[in-house]
């Protein structure tokens, strides 16, 4: 274990059934909690900032939207050099090294926490600081699609995806827990409402350790970062990575590729924030501004000089292949969905369901809160969970029925679902009695959600077979790179149409996007003469 590999053929069926699928399982069972880590750090803001809205830190709902966005963003755009570091840095000294990183986001979100007179801008640089958690799923991904064959590539991809991806459901389970009693010690906070667990309800006056909900990460992260580090494999392949240096120069180059992606973050976010709070307040549109920060992220990083830039720019062959920028598309509309949703829904819960929606002198308000309310904690894991956990079973479909035959499906079922949620969010965000739209607005959301999970599964089997090895591995990472730029659009969105009192409006713009994406999938991949027939 730990060791360099070479000669590492797993479409050998002699070498993979007495060698190679046990390394390969090792290497996965300990990327998939590597993952899942890296996922609750990057998507904690969704929960933390509810509890913030029960403690009643000093914030604007709109404000509070922002952070999930900030984090959005940047884990998106991190995952650009991510999608490239296996090749260059190899898989093990990426998943130990990524993965250590997530504790300097989690140490410093438990610290700022205890304080509820932290300002606004400490809060947003530290979701700004937990996308690193955002970027390690490209660089994952792509990792654990050299150790298998083709032929179990949706199951493989799925796992390390699904299970990955139960971080946002595993923090929204127990950050609502840790915060009910002193486990780090420190000074508790009172609720001023209600708030709730996946046991029940929380009283306003209760005690809440809401620190914890950084500082509790560090008991994975830890012993995680040594599994990493003592039972993975990097793979000294000419496909994979043949040219890696030592640990202390993959770290390097690591940190190097990783500030690229913070600075054009950063550059992004400057354009797009008001003056107020840092921002250059041109207040710049997100469609403008974030081709403008992958382009100027792929950019950069093809100006590295000596050997990292050959390197990507053999790997840069892929934007070359219609199929990429295809699967790019149909990927977003998955995995996208997914974790903006996961990012947001916990939230939307709160301020739609959570307050009144009444008229005063011809005026609709939005701030009475609403006693009848469901708690937002009791419920909002339910969506990531089933999200989750359904998305090794869409790869499984899709390797017996074929990808892009299993994408068309749930494709129709997204269409019709967000449709469904529209209709619910509009009724209930004009209603004094909120709750009684809240049953069919959740079971609609919770088929989106199951939806978005056997979309993705279908969609690593289409990548596993419209790409040849070398490239199939960055093609997952960029394709999920541009496809998480979703946990920034979605809340950004959200946030935007609740500010305008239109929050159907979000879901009525994502209904539309799905429907193109129907169009892209069967004219490349069903219709007849498609270039590649259901891959």
């Amino acid at each position: 274990m730990g060791q360099d590999l070479r000669n590492y053929t797993p479409e050998d069926e002699a070498f993979w059934s007495s060698t190679g699928k046990s390394i390969a399982t090792r290497n996965l069972w300990i990327s998939i909690p590597s993952l899942l880590c890296g996922f609750a750090v990057w998507l904690y803001w969704g929960i933390i900032t509810v509890q913030m809205i029960n403690l009643g830190f000093d914030f604007e709902k709109s404000e509070l939207f922002t952070l999930a966005a900030i984090a959005g963003l940047t884990g998106a755009t991190l995952r650009i050099p991510s999608t490239f570091f296996i090749r260059i840095a190899g898989g093990r000294n990426t998943i130990f090294f990524t993965t250590a990183l997530l504790m300097i986001p989690a140490l410093g979100a438990g610290y700022a926490l205890q304080n509820p007179d932290t300002p606004l801008w400490q809060f947003q640089i530290l979701a700004f600081l937990s996308g690193i958690g955002g970027g390690n799923f490209s660089s994952s991904m792509s990792n654990i699609s050299f150790f298998y064959p083709k032929k179990v590539q949706g199951y493989a991809l799925g796992m390390n995806a699904g299970l990955g991806n139960f971080g946002v459901t595993t923090m929204q389970i127990v950050i609502p827990l840790v915060m009910t009693f002193g486990l780090f010690g420190g000074d508790p906070m009172i609720l001023e409402n209600t708030s709730g667990t996946l046991i029940g309800k929380i009283p306003a006056g209760t005690e809440t350790y809401i620190h914890n909900a950084g500082y509790v990460w560090l008991l994975l992260l830890i012993p995680l970062a040594f599994a990493g580090w003592f039972g993975m494999n990097n793979i000294r392949d000419e496909h994979v990575s043949p040219d890696i240096p030592g640990p202390v120069g993959a770290f390097s180059t690591i940190t190097f590729m990783l500030l690229i992606g913070f600075v054009t973050a950063a550059f992004g976010l400057w354009l797009m924030l008001p003056a107020k709070v840092g921002g250059s307040g041109f207040m710049v549109s997100k469609w403008i501004v974030l081709p403008i920060v992958i382009a100027l992220t792929v950019f950069l990083l093809k100006l590295i000089p000596g050997q990292i830039g050959q390197n990507l720019t053999r790997q840069y062959k892929i934007f070359g292949n219609k199929h990429t920028w295809a699967m790019t598309v149909i990927y977003t509309m998955t995995f996208g969905s997914f974790i903006g949703y996961a990012a947001t829904f916990a939230l939307a819960i709160k301020v739609v369901f959570g307050f009144q929606h009444v008229e005063v002198d011809g005026v609709m308000t939005h701030d009475l809160a609403n006693p009848n309310g469901p708690s937002a904690l009791m419920y909002a894991w339910m969506g990531p969970f089933i999200g989750a956990l359904i998305r090794p079973v869409g790869g499984m479909i899709a390797d017996k029925l074929g990808g892009a035959r299993v994408t068309q499906w749930i494709s129709i079922v997204m269409v019709a679902s967000a449709l469904g949620v529209a209709y619910f969010l509009k009724q209930a965000y004009v209603s004094a009695t909120p709750e009684e739209f809240f049953f069919p607005f959740m079971v609609l959301f919770l088929i989106l959600f199951a939806a978005t999970g056997i979309g993705n599964g279908s969609t690593f089997r289409t990548i596993a077979f419209a790409f040849d090895k070398e490239q199939a591995g960055p093609v997952l990472g960029w394709t999920a790179a541009v496809a998480a730029y979703g946990a920034f659009i979605i809340p950004k969105v959200f946030g935007e149409q609740i500010k305008a009192a239109t929050p159907e409006y979000a879901l009525y713009g994502f209904a539309v996007f799905y429907g193109v994406c129907i169009l892209i999938n069967w004219w490349f991949y069903l219709r007849p003469g498609a270039y590649i027939k259901n891959p």
